[in-house]
């Protein structure tokens, strides 16, 4: 993956102008530079890039005569327009491990038998996992198949993750990944709290009906 940008000298006060030329603007950190580099990317090229990667996939950024491997660190997005109005990049060696975060995809087979039975649905916990590996090695996604499992009180745990011997992960390996909704007891559950809910209306009516009656004798007493 390979994105051509330019190098920014320029004012903050124009950025608005930049950005409306669908110029955003990026800096590219490294522990080996002393600033960040100032750089500008095109809108439309970059969100071209972005579809087919994630924060785990190492970019080659090109200006003037330089080409360097990067990985994206973070994309602010405007509140209401969505687009991005500022990237920050982090430079990376092809020979020195680093840290990346991976999307985590849950996938099944139709004909898993909690899934065909309907008894049953999975609840994705958790949306990445850090990893440690060499830019070459990074992956896009960890995919989390979950078509064999029968057993309702069935817990997928980052310890049990399919990860390639060349990946590491960075994460307590007890955090939960994947869990198994028992739908027939969820609904069962729900019945449950709408019938204590409607007892308990019913029961706070009576209370007022009972009040107003009362309130009723003793200014009859009264009369």
């Amino acid at each position: 993956m390979k994105l051509n940008v330019e190098l920014r000298n320029i004012k903050w006060k124009k950025v608005r102008k930049l950005r409306r030329e669908d110029k955003v603007p990026a800096v590219v950190y490294a522990t080996h530079l002393e600033k960040p580099i100032s750089i500008l990317c095109d809108r439309n090229e970059f969100v071209k890039l972005y579809r087919q990667t994630w924060y785990s996939t190492p970019i080659t950024l090109t200006w003037e005569w330089v080409d360097e491997l990067v990985l994206i660190q973070d994309i602010q997005l405007d509140p209401v327009t969505d687009k991005a109005i500022h990237i920050d990049f982090l430079w990376i060696k092809k020979w020195v491990k680093v840290s990346a975060e991976v999307a985590i995809v849950m996938i099944w087979d139709e004909e898993s038998p909690l899934v065909k039975s309907w008894d049953a649905n999975f609840e994705l916990l958790k949306d990445y996992l850090m990893i440690n590996a060499l830019p070459k090695d990074l992956v896009k996604e960890i995919t989390v198949d979950v078509s064999g499992v029968t057993d309702l009180d069935t817990v997928i745990f980052v310890k049990d993750l399919q990860l390639p011997e060349w990946i590491v992960s960075e994460e307590d390996g007890e955090l939960p990944v994947v869990t198994v909704i028992d739908l027939k007891k969820s609904a069962a559950e729900e019945e449950a709290r709408e019938l204590a809910a409607q007892e308990e209306s019913a029961t706070g009516e009576d209370s007022e009906e009972s009040h107003d009656d009362s309130g009723k004798s003793e200014s009859e007493d009264n009369d």
